[in-house]
């Protein structure tokens, strides 16, 4: 008895043995391990060698974008000892046919994703190229391209990939057009935002730390330009979403690109006022805005009398500050202010306000 449980036994470990998994024996499966637990096991080794001899090409250069190159590559470097290692491995045991071809597929699979993972990572230098165009593109608008690129590069990988495995895509594409065209019937303001923020960064309208001026909607300092809304800091440091389409259907004023601030008023005389007084109040202030360091006498300096009003004689004062500093601009406002006043009391003259005048009838 014991005799025949011995034979039997042994009968069916060397039949196991030998034909092993996937019609592959026992023996070359664990040196197939081997092999690739030793890929595996030095793949640190290995990336390093790799890194290390790209570092060493990059140094021969004064640029850095052999460098980002090479920070690039760092993961594909340090996945590619476990291609090989499995590549090895597979084709040191001997497969049936069909089991073959599943090995096969997944060499393939592992060698698609190491292509495109590498063209994933070359993208990020591929920023540094693109930052030298900043006359023509914006930061910002840098950062949408390198995002899209590696959007569709993923797309591009995993379609591979499937195909590999023999899923079709085409029927899933048009499955996705389906629903992409009841998306986009949802979705309208989305696109609509999405366009508008990409004019926005082509049209370089403004760009992050800018202080723009939208009238009617929002004033502030621009903290972020994203896909569908802008980020902006409002002056009482509360923080606003604005969606894209405002700035595309509303005017944009850009206080920050101000290279002249404006000085426009109106003032108001009392109508006892001369004429004599009015001429030489005119020809005081505008003497003092052309000879003052303060305001830029190229630009449309006016002094003149306006109008009657209801209740005064009005006088228009206009004229540019040659800061483009607002805190200087007030500072520029408030010594003008304080010299008008000066001249019209000097001229024996009064400001007028507002009044109206009653009639009381007697019976």
């Amino acid at each position: 008895m014991l005799q025949f449980i011995r034979d039997n036994f042994t009968e069916i470990f060397l039949s196991v043995w030998n034909k092993g998994i996937l019609g592959v024996d026992i023996f070359q499966i664990l040196i197939g391990l081997g092999i690739f637990l030793i890929f595996l096991i030095f793949r640190g080794i290995l990336s390093k060698l790799i890194i290390k001899k790209l570092e060493i090409i990059s140094k021969r250069t004064t640029n850095k974008l052999d460098d980002t190159f090479v920070n690039a590559l760092v993961g594909p470097a340090r996945f590619l000892p476990i291609v090989l290692g499995f590549f090895i491995a597979s084709y040191y045991m001997t497969f049936s046919a069909e089991s073959r071809d599943i090995v096969d597929t997944i060499n393939r699979t592992l060698i698609t994703i190491l292509i495109f993972w590498v063209m994933h990572q070359i993208i990020e230098p591929v920023s540094y190229v693109l930052s030298g165009l900043d006359k023509l593109l914006t930061k910002e608008l840098i950062g949408w391209i390198i995002k899209s690129l590696k959007i569709l590069i993923f797309i591009l990988g995993l379609a591979a990939v499937l195909e590999l495995w023999g899923i079709k895509i085409g029927p899933i594409i048009a499955g996705l057009g389906l629903f992409g065209v009841a998306v986009a019937l949802g979705a309208q303001d989305l696109f609509k935002n999405l366009i508008s923020g990409i004019l926005v960064l082509v049209e370089k309208r403004f760009k992050i730390g800018d202080w723009i001026l939208v009238d009617g909607i929002i004033e502030g300092i621009v903290e972020k330009i994203g896909f569908r809304s802008t980020t902006i800091r409002k002056f009482d440091k509360s923080l606003a979403i604005i969606p894209n389409f405002q700035f595309a259907e509303n005017a944009v004023i850009n206080v920050s690109e101000t290279s002249n601030w404006l000085i426009s008023w109106i003032i108001t005389l009392q109508y006892d006022t001369t004429v004599d007084q009015l001429k030489t109040i005119r020809d005081q202030i505008e003497n003092h805005i052309n000879k003052s360091d303060d305001f830029k006498q190229s630009i449309g300096v006016a002094v003149r009398v306006d109008k009657f009003s209801d209740s005064s004689i009005d006088m228009y004062v206009r004229c540019f500050t040659k800061t483009s500093s607002w805190n200087d601009w007030l500072s520029v406002k408030e010594r003008l202010a304080i010299e008008i006043k000066q001249i019209v009391e000097s001229n024996k003259a009064s400001f007028a306000f507002p009044s109206q005048s009653i009639y009381v009838e007697k019976k």
